[in-house]
């Protein structure tokens, strides 16, 4: 039985968006080992027939003993488990992963989730992160990117695998993330929900912005409330909206599609993205969107189809996509919500991107 290794920062986004690769590796005959920093969802993964590692990872910035130590890991799981190949995901798992895998001389596969803010801001801390990447991917043997723009910024810089292949993102669960109608809330109140961390990246001072401003406007007829953590920076500021009446937060949730389920729009005014779930999880459920007018997130809206996009790190221009939204009849937000699943059951049904996973995979462990 071949054995495929799995290297992630995240348990939760491993099971979310990407599980159907690893039950279709198991289906093709793989035993599947996974590497966790967490274990909010190996019950699940276990459950499927993964046989889950935990391996710490520090997520943020750059710890030199930290990451060293993350890469001496990877490289005695790879001398333990003897993998056929590895596959990684996200900046940490594909630099020290793909430096563990190539010394050891096995095959891996890499996927590029997203750029990273380091990629905006330059300087010295982006030569160094070149240089390791170039480094580290420099033997994988398929390098997967989730839009056009990140390959060729990649190339830009020389960052080259054996062989790049651009998918639509990690796709969507369509059965899982099924269609539901719109709303149309009895209450006369347009809901608005932000999914992920709470931090600068994500646009959190525009989205609290626009929320203050929209309630200093429509006063109750409108609601933002958040699903996720705040990063520290943004605790004090998340807190002072929630004091003020215009912002509520859940905590992070395991199933996010009742939440979806009773949204009018999703907010998403991220400054970067590889591609988005959260837009592709709402435009499954049938949901308008409005977000950033950036790569990652552009592929999966419609242009004032599905949703509204507007310019990044811009709160004003956030607040009148809401407020554009706010003019909309029922009628016309519902059918935003059927043109937004009409266009990821065109372009981003999960199962198509899972073959050619399998696909690369089975080339290489033949």
């Amino acid at each position: 039985m071949p054995k495929a290794l799995i290297l992630a920062n995240s348990s939760s986004g491993l099971y979310d968006f990407r599980n159907e690769l690893l039950t279709g590796l198991m289906a093709e005959g793989f035993e599947v080992v996974v590497s966790l920093p967490d274990d909010l969802k190996v019950k699940e993964l276990t459950d499927e027939g993964c046989r889950v590692v935990h391996t710490d990872i520090n997520r943020r910035g750059v710890n030199p003993m930290q990451d060293m130590a993350l890469f001496g890991a990877y490289k005695r799981l790879l001398k333990s488990e003897k993998p056929d190949i590895v596959i990684t995901y996200t900046i940490k798992p594909n630099i020290y992963g793909g430096f563990a895998s190539r010394l050891l001389k096995v095959p891996y596969i890499s996927t590029v989730t997203g750029l990273g803010s380091t990629f905006e801001r330059g300087g010295v801390l982006l030569k160094l992160i070149v240089a390791m990447y170039k480094t580290s991917l420099k033997g994988c043997r398929s390098l997967f990117f989730q839009n056009e723009y990140n390959h060729q910024i990649f190339e830009k810089y020389g960052i080259r695998g054996k062989k790049a292949v651009v998918v639509n993102g990690s796709g969507v669960n369509l059965e899982k993330h099924r269609f539901e109608e719109y709303p149309g809330h009895r209450d006369d109140v347009t809901r608005f929900l932000y999914i992920g961390r709470l931090m600068k990246e994500k646009g959190t001072e525009e989205l609290l912005y626009a929320a203050k401003k929209a309630h200093e406007k429509y006063g109750d007829k409108v609601s933002f409330a958040a699903v996720g953590y705040s990063e520290e920076d943004f605790e004090q500021l998340v807190k002072e909206a929630t004091a003020g009446g215009y912002f509520k937060t859940i905590p992070y949730q395991k199933d996010i599609h009742p939440y979806l389920k009773e949204a009018d729009a999703v907010v998403h005014p991220s400054y970067h993205e590889g591609m988005s779930n959260v837009l592709m999880e709402a435009a499954a459920t049938g949901r308008p969107v409005i977000a950033s007018d950036i790569n990652g997130c552009k592929e999966v809206v419609e242009r004032d189809v599905s949703g509204f996009l507007c310019a990044p790190r811009d709160k004003e221009a956030l607040y009148e996509a809401i407020e554009k939204f706010m003019e909309l009849s029922p009628q016309k937000r519902a059918d935003m919500g059927k043109a937004a699943r009409n266009h990821v059951e065109q372009k981003f049904d999960r199962r198509s991107i899972i073959l050619t996973y399998i696909n690369e995979i089975k080339e290489i462990v033949k």
